[in-house]
């Protein structure tokens, strides 16, 4: 079949997978010449290093070291008292962070440093007199932290056995006795800082206590009245005089309180005293036992030591036999006048009483503005200071315990164990990344050399680079497309002229073949093979004829660009398709020369 359009060409980003194999398996040889390589260096490798043993152990940080900083851990548990103190680093440190910290500790001179001198007094001096420290610990000392959790596992490789464990036993009795003094340290440091403080604030505690009792006794308050009127905390207890206690009877809230209930009382007292005023000589005012109190029992008192009730029992005995105008009835009814008139007057004088009692008591309680406020104050810096001072004894006596008990290393959860098999080298992890790496670099360096040869394999580029009509893509020279092709296209052409791009041995055959199907419908139509194309355009048509891996981009190029200056037209494009044992041996053909 002929195809009359180029193949689109593809877009310089595309990587053609097909193309990328067909260029590997062309270079076979330098891939494995790379894979060769690389297993003949991981060999080497694996030949040439030391055997290196390995010991692990695991240890758990405490909670109040995985948590935070020690420093912060025992802050918090002495009752919030980083809080009160302002302690630099209040705040909890996140476990991570914690973690990586102690990891990196665990790995400085100060803690290391032990170990390295025993190991260096274990091996020959040539092994150790260029040995510095901080190579030996980066390659020797590892420590990971357990994701999620406070433990960190530990883990020492060395050039033998015996050493190797030895010196594992003595890294995990080197961080139990760094986690001991590290805290012992801190304990120590804090219960000073805490005497400290104590000292500060003790003088400070007792010179507020003795301000705020001196400004209660000299205005005469109490306990209560230290307390806000919204209740807003408790008062400070003070050693205060009481004779306002006895003055006012036995006060049960604060100044303002007692003042409200003292105005309240005298209100009170003034209306009952008008309501008796008003009544007169008429009828007894009377008080319910809720609302009047002592006064209902003081009328009953007055209305039982006068007979009234008896009196009133009389005059209604006499209107149910007499005249409400007899003398008798009103005679009586003027006695029961009089009678009343006493228990009133009696009543007034008792309410006068009681408003003057209250005013005086009310008149007691008058203090200078901004007292009370003032009294509060104090009282509130005397409570601040004598909440701190107890709460810095608190935890002075919780961290004295602490200090006076043994500290608690970091605990061990596994002891130092020595590996069974060597951990270096490896032989078939060192096999596999070589050959791994010889296949990369091998296929890398196949890609390249198949680049630089400059031949083009593929019949798509072929087509693009050569933008004429693909007349037929031929299996061999006895191909039956070439009959096809001389029946259409060429039909009309007497002298064809053959093209060969790249060394094409079968290009002759391929001619005589072409020239052969042309005589069948004309005998004297000629097929002329020429690279010439000054002779090829002197035919009526011309015929490229190519082959995969035989022509280069550049020949290609120049190829095409001769034939449109040439300005003769192009009848099409011939592939004559090869075996990939042809390609191999045409690229080999290629790289010799």
């Amino acid at each position: 079949m002929i195809s009359n359009a180029p193949p689109p060409a593809a877009a310089d980003d595309e990587i053609d997978l097909a193309q990328l194999g067909a260029a590997l398996a062309r270079r076979w040889r330098a891939i494995a010449a790379g894979a060769g390589f690389g297993l003949l260096g991981a060999s080497w490798i694996t030949l040439t290093t030391p055997r290196t043993w390995e010991a692990d152990f695991q240890i758990v940080l405490s909670e109040d070291k995985g948590g935070g900083s020690a420093l912060n851990s025992i802050l918090s548990q002495a009752g919030g008292l980083a809080g009160l103190i302002g302690a630099a680093g209040g705040g909890a440190v996140g476990a991570s962070s914690a973690l990586e910290t102690e990891r990196t500790v665990l790995q400085s001179p100060s803690v290391l440093l032990p170990v390295f001198e025993y190991v260096k007094r274990q091996l020959p001096a040539s092994q150790t007199r260029t040995l510095p420290f901080r190579d030996w610990a980066k390659n020797n000392v590892e420590v990971e932290a357990e994701k999620g959790t406070n433990v960190l596992n530990v883990s020492y490789r060395g050039p033998s056995r015996a050493l190797t464990l030895a010196a594992g036993r003595k890294l995990a009795a080197t961080y139990q006795s760094y986690s001991g003094r590290k805290r012992q340290r801190i304990l120590e440091s804090l219960v000073t800082y805490l005497n400290e403080q104590i000292n500060l604030y003790r003088p400070r505690a007792d010179a507020s206590r003795e301000r705020a009792e001196a400004f209660a006794n000299r205005y005469t308050l109490t306990s209560v009245d230290a307390v806000p009127s919204s209740g807003g905390g408790a008062g400070v207890k003070l050693n205060l005089d009481r004779s306002i206690e006895g003055l006012l009877g036995n006060p049960t809230g604060s100044l303002k309180t007692q003042q409200a209930e003292l105005n309240k009382r005298i209100l009170e007292l003034r209306f009952q005293l008008a309501r008796v005023r008003a009544a007169g000589d008429r009828e007894p005012v009377m008080f319910n036992n809720t609302a009047g109190g002592p006064l209902a029992e003081l009328v009953g008192n007055l209305t039982a030591s006068v007979s009234l009730p008896d009196l009133d029992g009389l005059i209604a005995e006499r209107r149910s036999r007499f005249q409400d105008n007899d003398p008798s009835i009103a005679i009586l009814q003027r006695q029961r006048q009089v009678l009343v008139g006493a228990i009133n007057r009696q009543l007034a004088q008792e309410l006068e009483n009681s408003i003057a009692l209250a005013q005086s008591q009310l008149a007691a309680l008058q203090r200078p503005a901004g007292v009370l406020e003032q009294f509060q104050k104090l009282s509130r810096e005397a409570n601040r200071d004598q909440e701190i001072l107890q709460r810095l004894e608190n935890a002075l006596a919780e961290q004295q315990l602490d200090l006076a008990r043994d500290g608690q290393p970091w605990e061990l959860i596994s002891s130092p164990t020595l590996l069974e098999q060597p951990v270096a080298p490896r032989p078939a992890r060192n096999l596999a990344l070589g050959l791994l790496a010889g296949l990369v670099l091998g296929s890398g360096a196949a890609l390249v050399l198949d680049r630089r040869t400059d031949l083009v394999f593929a019949s798509d580029e072929l087509r693009t680079l050569l933008p004429f009509p693909l007349l037929a893509e031929l299996q061999g020279v006895n191909d039956p497309s070439l009959a096809l092709v001389a029946q259409g296209p060429l039909a009309a052409a007497p002298q064809v002229a053959l093209i060969p791009v790249g060394p094409i041995p079968e290009a002759q055959a391929v001619a005589a073949a072409l020239q052969a199907a042309l005589q069948r419908l004309d005998p004297a139509a000629q097929v002329l093979l020429s690279t010439d194309l000054t002779i090829a355009s002197r035919c009526q048509a011309q015929v490229v004829l190519t082959a995969p891996g035989t022509a280069s981009r550049r020949a290609l190029r120049k190829l095409e660009q001769d034939l449109r200056l040439q300005g003769q037209p192009v009848a099409g494009l011939l592939l004559l398709a090869r075996q990939p044992a042809d390609c191999e041996s045409e690229s080999s053909t290629s790289d010799a020369a």
